[in-house]
């Protein structure tokens, strides 16, 4: 069975360089924590949904997701408290969140969770977020080891050394049913393989929606959609681009983060906004999609 791991983002940055960052400003600390508890909260919501929707069946798998559910919650609970005794809010996040563009990312293909292509699919869906997961807790904990040792810094540390395990655990219970299913026979393997290809493609351009706000960042967008597109059948692809091209063009939420990126920085160090924001938002532009750049 192939096995897939989170791309780097469009700068060709990765997580551990993107972290050492994130821990330099507090602001920005901040913000990614409540994120985090964000997603975790709102995980609960998504699988509980998905529970109800297999109505018992499987059995083991319901209470596979059970078990999940009760340490995302935690998780949401941990963070929660870790942000008040910071002093911090807990508000929604100002932007669109990660789990709200899969959600618009998604086709229907797990929409039937009683036939075996829409429980291929979500559990793909699921492997994929919690490698994310998976893969930014490790890389902000590596972050805070190489940081100032601030009791704020240990504090925070400690709270996502307490997850990281358990969303492992999540990575291993969904590769093991994906596992399973591939290993019934050469077609289901190569179904098993499609969709783990197809929902790495939908993770990544979601987690790059809520991380790229530099210039180009539509066309990216609309290239990530494309590439979707590609593992759908060829009489769906049209219908799924159509209904996400304004999004991916418009993007609403992508002009919000970009207008709150440069009030920060304007706020907290004016002088930065031409030293370092403007170069970083042109360098964008470096990194549009080849049919684009070369005017094909």
């Amino acid at each position: 069975m192939a096995v897939t791991y989170p791309r780097k983002l469009v700068n060709n940055m990765g997580p551990r360089q993107v972290m050492a960052e994130v821990v330099k400003e507090r602001k920005v600390q901040m913000l990614f924590l409540n994120s985090y508890r964000f997603n975790e909260q709102r995980s609960c919501q998504e699988l509980t949904v998905l529970i109800e929707a297999l109505d018992g069946q499987p059995r083991d798998l319901c209470r596979e997701l059970s078990h999940h559910i009760s340490d995302e919650a935690r998780h949401a609970v941990w963070l929660t408290d870790l942000l008040c005794d910071l002093g911090e809010e807990i508000g929604n996040p100002p932007t669109g969140s990660y789990i709200d563009e899969l959600n618009r990312l998604f086709d229907k293909s797990g929409d039937q969770i009683q036939q075996e292509d829409g429980l291929i699919a979500v559990l793909a869906s699921i492997n994929s977020t919690e490698k994310r997961g998976c893969q930014a807790f490790s890389a902000h904990i590596h972050a805070l080891r190489h940081a100032p040792a601030t009791e704020e810094n240990i504090r925070i540390r400690e709270t996502l050394e307490k997850i990281l395990p358990e969303e492992a655990t999540h990575v291993s219970w969904g590769s093991r049913w994906l596992g399973k299913i591939a290993s019934r026979s050469a077609e289901h393997r190569a179904r098993v393989n499609a969709a783990k290809n197809k929902y790495s493609l939908i993770e990544h351009a979601a987690f790059e929606a809520g991380m790229d706000i530099t210039a180009g960042a539509e066309l990216r967008r609309l290239a990530n959609l494309v590439e979707i597109s590609n593992t759908l059948p060829v009489w769906e692809r049209p219908a799924y681009l159509m209904e996400r091209l304004p999004q991916a063009l418009l993007a609403p939420d992508l002009q919000k983060s970009r207008f709150l990126a440069v009030q920060r920085v304007w706020q907290d160090k004016p002088e930065k906004l031409v030293e370092q924001f403007i170069p970083m938002f042109l360098s964008g532009l470096q990194h549009l999609p080849p049919s684009v750049a070369t005017g094909n």
